[in-house]
């Protein structure tokens, strides 16, 4: 059924920033889960959701990786928050070439949330699990889409943004440690 509609599990994580504490363990339990061997370590530089912090002003904003963007947005809008000024980056959560967020400490992979898929599935992602102070509330809902289509442009665009920047040896070294080291 090309072009027609279906029904898809949408999965979502919202965020209350008025209950965030800036405790920061959503970004310990999402690297813990993340690195290989599982719960081996912690590396916040490895996950996929920061804690934009202003602790002064004790206001505290969970930010998810998002897509992998090849360029640099042109826009950098600054926006005050109760008297302190945060620039566009501050809450973008897109990995993109200005900045090192969201990308693989070893590699310079991007990284984006998968909201912790994995089998058997958690029952809710592990930064929704960490966090005490239910600032993070995962939802899941149906919605009906249009017929999804495959998108392996978004992995060229990766790989060929990837191969401009460090060159096709150094990436394909890089997959070949990171394949060996996922079996």
């Amino acid at each position: 059924m090309e072009g027609g509609v279906k029904k898809k599990i949408v999965k979502d994580i919202k965020v209350d920033v008025d209950k965030c504490t800036g405790c920061r363990s959503c970004e310990m339990a999402c690297s813990a889960f993340h690195v290989e061997p599982k719960y081996s370590s912690i590396n916040p530089a490895r996950s996929r959701i920061r804690v934009i912090m202003d602790e002064i002003r004790d206001e505290y904003v969970p930010i998810r990786a998002g897509g992998y963007i090849q360029a640099e947005c042109i826009g950098r809008n600054i926006y005050t928050v109760n008297g302190k000024e945060y620039s566009e980056c501050s809450f973008c959560p897109a990995s993109c070439p200005s900045r090192d967020y969201f990308k693989e400490p070893d590699t310079g992979l991007p990284l984006k949330c998968d909201m912790c898929e994995n089998i058997p599935p958690l029952a809710e992602p592990m930064c929704v699990q960490a966090c005490e102070f239910d600032a993070l509330i995962y939802e899941e809902r149906q919605e009906e889409v249009d017929q999804e289509e495959e998108q392996p442009e978004e992995m060229e665009t990766v790989f060929a943004s990837l191969v401009k920047k460090h060159g096709l040896t150094k990436v394909t070294d890089s997959f070949a440690r990171w394949s060996k080291a996922k079996k």
